[in-house]
């Protein structure tokens, strides 16, 4: 449920302003609403501090862990010492890289020329010789005016690396190539010293490695510091007077109201009114809290005054999951694959609600491949391996249960919305909406599977329509309040219809899945197990087929187990997610 939310001020005098935060952060339960834009000194030198840290950290969270060989031996040292250290480490290696890089392009350059010193090559000019470097062809080569003297150093192709001598301005009509200032060996002695130097910088660069966990709590608190210094500038002053504005849950409200009395504070609780910016507390039993993962994954919070789908959002999730994957031997791969990162990583988590989230879903998955038969495929199982609902090997019968889903999940939306609304007259419409929904269904059955029509569809149809424009927007006007239903009637009966075929997408996917089981099922065993050859790349066929449904599966669970329930199910809401989340001002522990 969404936790009822309570206003409240807090106000105190100017000079005890940053004592009175300090207690409140302490408290932990005030949310607040800056009521100045938060600047100054502290905040800006703050920010850059806490630039400079994440900089450091992504740094050292893109090294691969295969290339940490010696992580050393952690040294004490402050924490803006270590991050403008590593990222000094890694600008001055990717600088040498980069340097390098040029360097061996100029290698290659000067390589086809040979070794000799630039400098030689200028001291010939004291003596009134000049040299010069071209690339010329035969033809180019006879061309040469009388008085050059030409040195072929090289050749490639038609072309000939040729090294000019003259004694006078003769003018060469040939564009020179322009070399490096230095030789050749000494280039590449430079070379080998700067690849040696980066090896150093890197090693160094991959030790700082051990420092990361420090580095994340500073970078924790540094962010609460930023919050209790941005709550600070952000309070209101009234002469000798400072006052702060924010938000408690309902339950909080004699906690603050002691701890005012207490230290002498001034504090005035009140109800949030129409307008204000408050922010959401979802809070749940902890059963049903094992679906928050899920909402942090796709980043979504409800507004204060919309409603929390976390039940129907984890009775159909899973129920999708299920219908989606399909398969048995698929659901066991995910509670062995949930097991096994369980143990191995879930004594860092105080919250284990996504293993359990896992658990579920993968139940859901081997619980629907045994109602169909269905392990790592079905046509590949023996003909004793029987379906316990052969009805859902059907593909018109899945069709028609999607079906059925879409109008019952988008009925249990109306259906709440009426209950909130009641006993206000204009509940009666969502009971229409509810007769339209299932008159879409029917119509649904018609139009996709070729079903008759049943012939009570009237009877839901006239009385929902009736319902709806006549409830949409009740008032005193009738002519008003029929033209305003008639109005949503005609713009939402079509998104009904096309809503509940939409859930045709679970049938879809989920047969895809199996097609895919089936058709390297059917592979491997065209190849068989006729000798070590056949039978390893029968092995290999099995493995990468069933591994891709394994890892694809998930992504088909976002994009359409999550839409379903997030599009579909809260447009027939009104839940537009349009809120963010509770965040009071807490002591770093």
């Amino acid at each position: 449920m969404i936790v009822p939310m309570k206003k409240v001020f807090l106000v105190m005098q100017a000079k005890d302003a940053q004592g009175l935060l300090e207690k409140v952060r302490k408290l932990g339960i005030l949310h607040v609403e800056h009521l100045n834009t938060p600047k100054g000194e502290k905040l800006t030198a703050l920010s850059k501090d806490l630039s400079l840290l994440v900089q450091a950290i992504s740094l050292l969270e893109g090294i691969d862990k295969k290339d940490i060989v010696d992580t050393g031996n952690k040294q004490t040292a402050e924490w803006d010492v270590l991050a403008r250290h590593i990222i000094d480490l890694n600008k001055r290696y990717q600088q040498l890289q980069e340097y390098s890089l040029t360097l061996s392009s100029k290698i290659e350059k000067l390589r086809e020329w040979g070794d000799f010193d630039p400098q030689e090559i200028n001291r010939l000019g004291v003596n009134g010789i000049s040299a010069g470097f071209y690339k010329l062809s035969d033809e180019q080569i006879a061309q040469l005016p009388k008085g050059a003297y030409l040195e072929k150093v090289s050749s490639k192709g038609k072309l000939h690396n040729c090294v000019i001598f003259t004694q006078a301005d003769i003018g060469i009509p040939f564009k020179e190539v322009e070399l490096p200032k230095d030789s050749l060996i000494r280039m590449q002695e430079r070379f080998a010293e700067d690849i040696k130097t980066a090896e150093l910088l890197k090693a160094d660069f991959l030790r700082q490695v051990v420092y990361l966990d420090l580095l994340r709590e500073t970078r924790n608190k540094l962010i609460r510091e930023i919050q209790f210094h941005e709550a600070l500038a952000g309070m209101a002053q009234e002469g000798a007077l400072m006052y702060i504005k924010g938000y408690i849950p309902f339950d909080s409200k004699d906690k603050i109201e002691e701890s005012a009395r207490s230290w002498g504070w001034a504090v005035l609780t009140s109800d949030p009114a129409e307008g204000d910016s408050i922010p959401t507390l979802v809070r749940n039993p902890k059963w049903l809290s094992i679906i928050n993962p899920v909402f942090r994954i796709i980043e979504v919070v409800p507004g204060y005054k919309e409603l929390d789908i976390s039940l129907w959002f984890l009775v159909f999730f899973s129920l999708f999951f299920g219908i989606l994957i399909g398969d048995a031997g698929y659901g066991s791969a995910y509670l062995i694959l949930t097991f096994w990162a369980e143990k191995k990583w879930g004594f860092r988590c105080n919250d284990k609600s996504v293993f359990i989230l896992l658990y579920l879903l993968s139940g859901c998955a081997i619980i629907w491949g045994v109602l169909t038969a269905t392990f790592f495929g079905q046509e590949w199982l023996p003909v004793w391996v029987k379906p316990l609902l052969p009805s859902l090997r059907n593909d018109k019968n899945m069709q028609s249960f999607c079906f059925f889903l879409g109008a019952l999940h988008l009925s249990i939306a109306h259906a709440w919305k009426g209950i909130l609304k009641f006993p206000a007259p204009s509940f009666l419409a969502d009971i229409g909406w509810i007769l339209i929904l299932w008159t879409a269904f029917l119509i649904a059955k018609l139009l996709v599977l070729g079903e008759a029509l049943a012939g009570f569809y009237l009877y839901l149809l006239i009385p929902g329509a009736f319902l709806i424009v006549l409830f949409s927007n009740p008032q005193k006007n009738i002519f008003k309040a029929i033209g305003s239903g008639l109005g949503a009637l005609l713009f939402n009966a079509m998104n009904n219809f096309t809503d509940i075929v939409s859930y045709i997408r679970l049938f879809a996917v989920g047969l895809a899945t199996l097609a895919v089981a089936d058709a390297f099922n059917k592979m491997a065993m065209e190849v068989g197990f006729g000798n070590f050859i056949s039978g390893l790349l029968t092995s290999l066929i099995l493995l990468v087929g069933h591994f891709l449904n394994i890892v694809l599966g998930p992504l088909s669970i976002l994009v359409h187990g999550v839409r379903l329930n997030v599009l579909e199910f809260c447009s027939h809401l009104d839940i537009k997610w349009s809120g963010f989340n509770y965040k009071p001002l807490i002591e770093e522990k």
